[in-house]
């Protein structure tokens, strides 16, 4: 992988189980990382848990790299929020010139139609998991 197409971010080994690793990250937006952070109220970052292939041996409490693939992340804006959100106008589009329904009761459907599409999303995390996958290395 090239360096360009690899998106990282630095983590903390939390446990180790066979090959995965669960790593806890610090995603931070990035005014956290100015040093007027301390002095603004837009300054934010969160903790995020996820499980990463490791690339080598290693323990709770090792600091570590996790990687994913640029093309991946881009994969993953789309299943998440670009297609939900294509699947949703459609669906108003075609019901509104379709029948003859109110607004109120085509704008229910579309959010029922979204909260089917993120269902069908868990169902199949097993599936998504096997192509959405992280790797870490010491650092």
């Amino acid at each position: 992988m090239a360096m360009s197409e690899v998106i990282r971010h630095e983590g903390v080994v939390l446990s180790t189980d066979g090959k995965m690793a669960h790593i806890v990250i610090l995603q931070a937006s990035a005014c956290s990382a100015c040093k007027a952070a301390g002095l603004c109220m837009s300054a934010d970052s969160k903790e995020k848990e996820m499980d990463a292939w490791m690339l080598e041996p290693m323990q709770p409490g090792d600091k570590v790299e996790v990687m994913v693939q640029e093309r991946l992340a881009w994969k993953a804006v789309f299943f998440a929020y670009i297609l939900p959100f294509l699947i949703m106008m459609v669906l108003m589009i075609s019901l509104l010139w379709l029948t003859d329904w109110s607004e109120s009761v085509v704008g229910a459907s579309a959010l029922v139609s979204i909260a089917l599409y993120y269902l069908c999303l868990t169902l199949f995390r097993s599936r998504f998991k096997k192509h959405f996958s992280f790797t870490a290395r010491k650092i």
